[in-house]
């Protein structure tokens, strides 16, 4: 192939669509601070996650390290999580004063395995961190009954997973709080961008959330909190606002691809997930599966198809994190990270790029 193809591209809306916003951008020179656009977006991604509660964040990062300190845990207090995830999510806890305890993950989805987490609860557990990964919604349920019986919290890194729905009802709603990414990489983009999303507001938890990413100031003369700056500006709000107006069709467009990978590539060396007919995917990812992930890897790589080791290494095996983990501990982690490759898939990949891709898999 003379065209490098990468493991994704970012979507941009046709640039007229764009202009529109920069012009009220430029004719209010409003540029960040909770603007008109980020009122604007707030209210629509509200809708459409069919969440009561949502903010919105410069990063899914940000989103998720504020989201867990909004809950003010002790500090040193542990938080089980997944070692097969972005670097993101473990940091978050870190960076935060606490201690994240790495739980094995379930083959079928490569989410974490709800019938290992009580073995690992103490009582300096304060909540449990899963991820919903390539937009395998975890399961929730069952992770919700371990959570209650053991007076835990529960905030989901729904990274992965926006839009996307479960027996009908939006990813964002499930546990105490759920962190999305809007990085220019994923299937909606904000250029960079995040949010948090809750139901209900028991604990006042979206103005927590609120002051948290702005300095903990209410007003000119009131600071309630001792905040950071994790504000979304005009133009992330700009582009999130082109985007949600396409969101539908660059999902379906992947759904095609997504359906021709596994026509071309079924019983052929690789291994898919199944996708459960009760989630509502977003096709964010092409994940597979295979004993010969590396010499694959290689191979695509000679004929600049660029596809991605995510997620390898395992957290637990980090550098930064040597000496306090084992990723043996973690086998099923550990064995999926060594053999698991993201193919390419964005909206508007050719399918004929894709049958090339799939000939050089099989070749």
């Amino acid at each position: 192939m003379e065209k490098s193809v990468f493991v994704t591209k970012a979507y941009l809306p046709p640039r007229a669509e764009f202009d529109e916003y920069l012009d009220k951008i430029w004719n209010s020179a409003w540029l960040t601070n909770m603007g008109n656009l980020h009122e604007e977006l707030k209210e629509k991604l509200r809708a459409y996650l069919g969440v009561s509660g949502i903010e919105l964040f410069v990063n899914g990062h940000l989103a998720l390290e504020m989201c867990i300190q909004a809950f003010g845990f002790p500090k040193g207090s542990e938080i089980i999580t997944t070692p097969f995830t972005f670097a993101s999510t473990a940091h978050a806890i870190v960076r935060q004063g606490l201690k994240p305890v790495f739980c094995d993950i379930r083959e079928s989805d490569c989410t974490i395995d709800p019938e290992k987490i009580e073995e690992l609860i103490t009582d300096r557990t304060v909540a449990i961190l899963p991820v919903h990964v390539y937009g395998n919604i975890a399961d929730v349920y069952r992770i919700g009954e371990i959570a209650e019986k053991h007076g835990l919290k529960v905030i989901y890194d729904a990274a992965h997973a926006f839009g996307e729905k479960l027996n009908g009802t939006g990813a964002g709603n499930f546990g105490d709080a759920s962190m999305f990414s809007f990085h220019a990489t994923k299937v909606y983009n904000t250029i960079e961008g995040g949010a948090v999303t809750f139901n209900g507001d028991k604990y006042n938890f979206g103005m927590m959330l609120y002051q948290l990413k702005n300095f903990g100031i209410m007003d000119q003369e009131h600071v309630e909190a001792v905040g950071g700056n994790a504000k979304m500006n005009e133009l992330q709000a700009a582009m999130g606002l082109c985007n949600l107006k396409h969101i539908d069709e660059l999902i379906a467009a992947r759904k095609e691809i997504d359906a021709l990978y596994r026509e071309k590539l079924t019983d052929k060396g690789v291994r898919f997930m199944k996708h459960r007919p009760e989630i509502e995917y977003n096709y964010s990812y092409m994940p597979v599966i295979t004993d010969a992930r590396d010499e694959l890897f290689d191979k695509l790589s000679r004929h600049k198809i660029y596809a991605r080791k995510y997620f390898y290494p395992c957290i637990n095996a980090y550098d930064c994190y040597k000496g306090e983990y084992d990723p043996d501990e973690t086998p099923v982690a550990r064995d999926i990270s060594r053999r698991i490759l993201t193919l390419p898939i964005y909206q508007d990949l050719e399918h004929e790029t894709i049958e090339e891709i799939c000939r050089i898999i099989t070749g």
